[in-house]
């Protein structure tokens, strides 16, 4: 190639570098609790401390006033999506911010579907949404899936032709290549595991559970030998789910009906969420594995609606009142049992590639280094208590309070 023939080469090159969009480093948080749905995140260097006062605080954005803003923010394609209901009269809202700046891009109503609830603890609004770039995937408690473009047109609806769920819907849907996979386990032998087409919102299966109850975990997508899996706490067992069918390929005695599962590679953690004990599982079984797969159970743990996290090489539970406990996954050893004040244990924690954990709430948070020992980095408050679980993207956090929607980032 000719001198002359470089230097237009590198000229388009650079031309091409000045206006295309560059990310500020990490990837989208698309789901409940992240691209893996167990709160990891490839991020460094996020910020350490904020306050309410504005410190490492770059926006933040007034909430409407609702009954139900339980469900966690998700960032995709620079988007910033929330969802929040209002119980009288009954609405359905998504809202569509600028992850840049905060700004409210749109606020579409969804209209409800056909179950009304008589228990207003769970609400309408606690199922965090999912989203691939084209379209944000929504779930509200009447029993209703709906999806939308990014400029907020709906794209398809569909409503569950069963529900009978014990005080609300808590999962959340999560993606499977092209399908929106949403756990339906309820009572009155009702419970399925159902998997519509992202495009179309058409059934591409719907595969009934009756031996299941009530549980509001999110499935948790990982690769055991080679293939792909759902990790499923359920009422009665955690399981091993093939995504293809939704079909149980194994499972264990032991409740996991609020916490969602964990896995470091090697075993499977799961406790119910609501007290009792914990126990990990090797996941390369077949069938009933209760007799030859459960490597170790925990002494009964307290409530604790969050859900666990990895980090480095032990694993973290967060249960009443901010008692966090660390385990050795290999033995089930406890390493440490020590208290949080304040902190709330609703929100779900997320961990970092530089090997901090981030307890991130409107209210009280910690941010922690992996370790053996407690190590406290910062203890911050924004005094606007929420339990949604925070977002990562972009060198960002997303953190949902009552009042607002903040963005934590190094200023």
């Amino acid at each position: 190639m000719t001198p002359l023939r470089l230097a237009r080469v590198a000229c388009v090159a650079l031309s091409l570098l000045a206006v295309a969009p560059r990310a500020r480093g990490g990837a989208d948080w698309p789901q409940y609790r992240g691209p893996t749905v167990q709160g990891q995140t490839d991020e460094k260097g996020l910020a350490t401390t904020w306050s309410a006062k504005g410190e490492n605080v770059v926006w933040k954005a007034p909430l409407p006033k609702c009954n139900n803003g339980f469900s966690s923010p998700i960032v995709s394609g620079g988007r910033v999506f929330l969802t929040y209901a209002i119980n009288a009269p009954l609405e359905h809202h998504v809202m569509s911010l600028n992850a840049a700046d905060g700004a409210v891009l749109w606020d579409v109503k969804v209209e409800p579907g056909p179950w009304r609830l008589t228990d207003l603890r769970g609400g309408y609004g606690a199922p965090t949404p999912c989203a691939d770039g084209k379209r944000v995937y929504v779930v509200f408690g009447s029993a209703v899936v709906a999806a939308l473009d990014f400029d907020g047109k709906p794209a398809w609806r569909y409503e569950l032709p069963r529900f009978a769920f014990d005080v609300a819907m808590g999962s959340s849907p999560i993606l499977h290549k092209d399908a929106v996979v949403y756990l339906c386990d309820q009572t009155q032998k009702k419970s399925s595991l159902l998997a519509l087409e992202a495009a179309t919102g058409k059934v591409r299966w719907d595969e009934l559970r009756p031996g299941a109850d009530f549980a509001h975990t999110t499935p948790v997508p990982v690769e055991i030998g080679g293939k792909p899996q759902l990790l499923i706490g359920a009422a009665k067992d955690l399981q091993g789910v093939d995504p293809e069918n939704g079909k149980v390929l194994w499972s264990a005695r032991g409740a996991g009906d609020v916490a969602s599962p964990v896995y470091d590679g090697k075993v499977v953690y799961v406790d119910s969420g609501r007290g009792g004990p914990g126990m990990a599982v090797d996941p390369t079984g077949t069938g009933e594995v209760s007799k030859t797969h459960v490597k170790w159970r925990t002494k009964p743990l307290g409530e604790g609606l969050g859900s666990p996290i990895v980090a480095g090489e032990h694993i973290y539970r967060l249960q009443g009142p901010g008692v966090l406990k660390c385990f050795n996954p290999a033995t089930g050893e406890e390493v440490f049992s020590e208290r949080l004040e304040k902190v709330h244990n609703w929100a779900s924690p997320i961990a970092t590639a530089d090997g901090l954990v981030y307890y991130a709430s409107g209210g009280t948070s910690y941010v922690l280094r992996a370790g053996p020992k407690l190590e406290v980095v910062a203890k911050n408050e924004l005094e606007d208590q929420g339990g949604g679980s925070p977002a990562v993207a972009g060198g960002r956090i997303y953190v949902r309070g009552t009042k607002y929607l903040y963005c934590i980032g190094k200023k």
